[in-house]
């Protein structure tokens, strides 16, 4: 042997079935199981002598001197470069769309999405939007309130809604606000936020003595945050508890380390933007977390990332043991960002 991406065919087809053997019984794998699970005849024997090497190169352990072979995480890093994710039937496609168009928003969708991963596979469906480099004006609203207050509210062309109250220095009334919003709409919608909001300043510094009250007035609210949104990561996840019943090898103490990990937003963020950094469109996999955190080093994150037409990422991903059924959760990431990304925005 002559380390990892040197196996030859026998052993790469013998370590991928151990692989299989041990994510369907979660039991250490003998020379006999896969004796019977060859279609060409292998000894016992021949194949305890591949087992062997593949042991002495860090594929495989031994829990027990008696017992079977457990695949590592560097076989688990091998067994998943051999996976060709598999289409969904056309039916099954459809019907994931059409369970996504029922949402209107990209918060429902993520929401949807993120349930959708976890009934399909069973363990911690993900699913995110993160800031990018903008988003675009669909359209605003001016709302005219007591003490001089107004609402400001300012949708984007993924239908997501942004509120902000401010406090002008005198009354402004809704005639002027409906003024100030029409002339937005009309003129900015399917701007990039930011491109509207310097646009709109440039204009009124170059020209300051042609504008009348009300378009001083619009700077004014620009200034005060009208085209700036909250671009604070969107994340949804379901099905933490599917971890409860595998076992990782985690004291009581360090599964409860790990559930308050992923109950922290920021730390799911992280977890995405440090492993799922594949180009848009292609499924990642990442064997092992315990850079992340100590207890996630027994799991597994599958997941893509995709643009979406506010200018925002959205991630979808399934979090995992090691001992998952990749090519289902590969699958599944997969078409979900690909109906996703499809969908009317």
């Amino acid at each position: 042997m002559h380390g990892e991406g040197a196996l030859s065919p026998r052993e790469q087809e013998i370590l991928q079935s151990i692989v299989r053997a041990y994510i369907q019984t979660g039991e250490p794998v003998s020379s006999r199981v896969i004796a019977r699970r060859r279609s060409q005849a292998l000894s016992p024997a021949s194949i305890r002598n591949v087992m062997a090497d593949l042991a002495d190169e860090g594929y495989l352990s031994q829990p027990h001197t008696s017992a079977g072979r457990v695949p590592t995480e560097k076989a688990f890093r091998c067994y998943v470069r051999s996976i060709t994710t598999r289409p969904l039937e056309s039916a099954e496609a459809q019907r994931l769309r059409a369970e996504l168009i029922e949402e209107d928003t990209v918060e429902g969708r993520l929401e949807r999405s993120s349930r959708i991963l976890t009934e399909w596979t069973l363990n911690v469906g993900i699913a995110a939007a993160m800031p990018g480099t903008g988003q675009t004006l669909d359209h605003i609203e001016l709302l005219a309130l007591a003490d001089r207050r107004v609402l400001m509210i300012v949708v984007t062309s993924d239908q997501a809604v942004h509120n902000r109250v401010v406090i002008l220095d005198e009354q402004a009334s809704q005639d002027e606000l409906s003024s100030i919003r029409n002339y937005v709409n009309h003129h900015f919608s399917g701007w990039m936020l930011d491109d509207a909001r310097q646009e709109l300043l440039r204009r009124f510094e170059e020209e300051r003595a042609a504008y009348d009250a009300i378009l001083r007035r619009l700077t004014v609210l620009c200034q005060k945050g009208l085209l700036e949104v909250d671009q604070a990561p969107e994340v949804h996840m379901e099905g933490a508890s599917n971890l409860v019943g595998i076992d990782l090898h985690l004291t009581r103490e360090r599964m409860r380390d790990l559930f308050r990990a992923l109950e922290e937003k920021k730390r799911l963020i992280e977890l995405l933007d440090r492993f799922l950094e594949r180009p848009a469109g292609e499924v990642g996999v990442h064997v092992g977390l315990g850079e992340a955190h100590p207890a996630m080093k027994e799991l597994a994150l599958i997941g893509m990332t995709f643009p979406l037409p506010s200018g925002m990422l959205a991630r979808v991903a399934v979090l995992g043991p090691m001992r998952m059924h990749y090519e289902k959760a590969m699958s599944a990431v997969l078409h979900i960002g690909r109906a996703f990304e499809s969908l009317p925005t």
